[in-house]
C-alpha cells in the first residue's frame, strides 16, 4: 500500500490510508473511519464501504505521485470542503484577487453563488462535493467543479474521477450549465464524450432553478447514468489494440493536411506531438498502444500543450471552444474504430 497519506480530515468521517494494491494489478483506496460515534471507528475499510455506511469521504491523494490533485490548470482556487455554492464562489474571488468583476454591483457576488444553490442539496446528502472553483476574466463567468464520489477504473488500475463542471455569468444572469467532465487522474486530463443525452444540462431560468432541487436530482441521475455508460466505453477502449498504421490513420483523420488556412507545418506539429504524447506522454504506460491511449494522447495535447485562441482564457478552449472541439472529433472517431 502507498506510504503517502494526508492529515484527518474535520469535515470527514474517514482518514485516507493510501492506495492498496492487488497481486492482479488492480488497486484502491483505503480509509480508516474516525467518526468517534460510529460502531466501526478506527476499522479500516474501502471507498464503497464509505458510501454504503453514507459516511463522508475525506479528500484522497492520487494513486500517481507525480500528479497531485490541484486546482483546474492552477486557474481554479482548491476549495475547503464548502457546504454551498456562495462560499466556493467567495473562497475563488477572495484566494484569487479577483474583485472587479465581482464587485461592479453590491449583490453580484450572492448572484453569481446563488445560481447554483440549486446543487447545494446534493451536497448537503454528501452526493457531491465542490472541490475548485474560479473566475474567468474580471468575472464575465464563474466556474464550480463538483466530484461525484466513486471513480472509473479503466483496465484496473488507470483512474477516472468523475466531475460535473458549473458555469454561470459573474452575475448571475444567465442559464446554469452543468457539464459531464471526466477527469483523468495520472495525467489530470478532462475527457470529452459525445454519448446521447450527455453535454449540458442547463437551466434557463435562475430563479425559478434557485427554488426547484428537483433539477439537481434530475441532473444527479442523468450523470450517473452517462458514468455507467462510459464505464463501459472507456474499457472497450483499452481492450482493443491498435497497430502503429491505425494510430497514425487515427491521427491523420483528426486534423486534415494544411487544415486552418493552409497552415501545414502546425498540422505536422499536431500529428507529431500527439503521436509522441501516446508514446511517451503522462500515462502512457498505462494505454499505450490502445484506443484508450491514442484518445488520451490527444486530450493532453489538447488540455496542456494547444494554445487556445484566447490565452488569457485557456479553460474557454478546453472546455467550451477549439479544445473542446477537438476530444470531441477524437472521442467520436475511436468510436468508430472500436465498432469497425
Amino acid at each position: 500500500m502507498s506510504e503517502r497519506s494526508l492529515p484527518p480530515d474535520p469535515d470527514s468521517d474517514a482518514a485516507f490510508l493510501g492506495w492498496q494494491g492487488s497481486l492482479s494489478g488492480d488497486i484502491f483506496p483505503l480509509y480508516t473511519i474516525t467518526a468517534e460515534d460510529h460502531p466501526s471507528c478506527h476499522s479500516t475499510v474501502s471507498d464503497v464501504t464509505l458510501r454504503k455506511m453514507h459516511l463522508r469521504t475525506p479528500r484522497t491523494l492520487s494513486p500517481y505521485p507525480a500528479t497531485e490533485p490541484s486546482p483546474w490548470h492552477n486557474l481554479g482556487v482548491e476549495l475547503n470542503h464548502p457546504r454551498t455554492a456562495r462560499e466556493a464562489i467567495a473562497s475563488a474571488r477572495q484566494e484569487s484577487g479577483n474583485e472587479r468583476g465581482l464587485t461592479g454591483t453590491g449583490d453580484a457576488p450572492l448572484q453569481s453563488g446563488d445560481a447554483f444553490a440549486f446543487f447545494d442539496a446534493l451536497v448537503a446528502q454528501r452526493e457531491a462535493v465542490y472541490e475548485t472553483a474560479g473566475i474567468h476574466g474580471l468575472g464575465d463567468s464563474v466556474w464550480i467543479l463538483a466530484k461525484l464520489p466513486g471513480y472509473i477504473k479503466v483496465h484496473r488500475n488507470d483512474i477516472v474521477n468523475k466531475y460535473l463542471l458549473l458555469t454561470s455569468s459573474g452575475n448571475g444572469t444567465s442559464r446554469v450549465r452543468v457539464k459531464l467532465t471526466p477527469i483523468r487522474a495520472v495525467c489530470n486530463n478532462s475527457l470529452t464524450t459525445t454519448l446521447q443525452g450527455a453535454g449540458d444540462v442547463c437551466a434557463d431560468d435562475m430563479h425559478q432553478a434557485q427554488r426547484d432541487p428537483e433539477q439537481a436530482v434530475d441532473a444527479l441521475a442523468l450523470s450517473n447514468s452517462l458514468f455507467a455508460q462510459l464505464d463501459v466505453i472507456f474499457n472497450s477502449m483499452a481492450a482493443r489494440n491498435i497497430t502503429a498504421g491505425q494510430l497514425q490513420a487515427y491521427v491523420e483523420a483528426l486534423v486534415q493536411d494544411n487544415e486552418g488556412g493552409g497552415d501545414g507545418p502546425t498540422t505536422a506539429v499536431f500529428r507529431e506531438s500527439v503521436l509522441r504524447l501516446h508514446d511517451s506522454g503522462r500515462g502512457a504506460e498505462l494505454s499505450r498502444g490502445t484506443l484508450w491511449g491514442a484518445l488520451n494522447s490527444v486530450t493532453e495535447y489538447t488540455d496542456h500543450m494547444m494554445l487556445s485562441g484566447d490565452p488569457t482564457n485557456p479553460l474557454n478552449s478546453i472546455w467550451f471552444g477549439r479544445g473542446e472541439q477537438l476530444k470531441l472529433k477524437a472521442f467520436h472517431l475511436a468510436e468508430q474504430m472500436l465498432r469497425a
